[in-house]
């Protein structure tokens, strides 16, 4: 068997461990703690999170979309696919290590989403972006951690809390979506969904485009 080859490794911020990008013939793979964030091979639930949100916002005029987390790029492409030339994508990513991946090594698995001229990089955490915004976003597509629980950093909680959830909700248009990636079921997290206004469905998928794979799940909450 192919050995994996450490490629980089960067600091995030409020971690103690490293994200490390490694990479074992043509498979990437992003890892931190001994947890695998994501893998080249497994992409269809990222994908699906990016087609079923833009699908919901498919009438709207120059949507505004804002994406928590580049990783490997495949949200952002599959976002890319969905939506129309007026369309302003707005990727949050806080390592910049990250960006500096997707653009040196990362980018041909998805097709190079970074040079559309439909999208800008912020280095910046979504959260905060969240925060400063009301009443902007057709679509919000948080893919930062593997559930509704700051993973790879804990003050990501706040995106998933009650406080959190309202500032989201507050940050969309009316007709706007919070659509959330988890590798589990939460049903607590469901319930505060509702409780904050969403209107909300659960779409549980495959990890692989091919139906097979783990099983992950994506909440489509939308404001009305």
């Amino acid at each position: 068997m192919i050995p994996w080859e450490e490629i980089d490794r960067a600091k995030v911020p409020g971690q103690k461990e490293d994200i490390i990008l490694r990479k074992r013939g043509e498979e990437f793979s992003i890892r931190i703690a001994g947890t695998e964030l994501m893998n080249s091979r497994l992409h269809g639930s990222e994908d699906a999170l990016a087609k079923l949100t833009c699908n919901c916002i498919k009438t709207k005029s120059n949507p505004k979309i804002l994406i928590g987390g580049l990783g490997m790029g495949y949200t952002l492409a599959a976002a890319l696919e969905q939506s129309k030339q007026d369309t302003q994508i707005i990727v949050a990513e806080l390592i910049p290590a990250v960006v500096k991946w997707n653009r040196e090594h990362l980018g041909h698995l998805a097709g190079n989403p970074l040079e559309d001229t439909r999208v800008a990089v912020e280095i910046q955490d979504v959260a905060k972006i969240i925060r400063q915004r009301k009443s902007v976003w057709d679509a919000i597509l948080l893919d930062v951690d593997n559930g509704p629980e700051g993973l790879t950093r804990k003050s990501n909680d706040f995106l998933y809390n009650r406080s959190g959830l309202e500032t989201s909700f507050l940050a969309l248009r009316p007709g706007g979506i919070l659509s959330i990636w988890s590798s589990k079921v939460d049903e607590a997290f469901t319930r505060r969904l509702r409780q904050c206004g969403f209107q909300t469905k659960i779409q549980t998928l495959r990890a692989r485009n091919t139906g097979k794979g783990a099983r992950h799940i994506i909440w489509l909450a939308e404001k009305f």
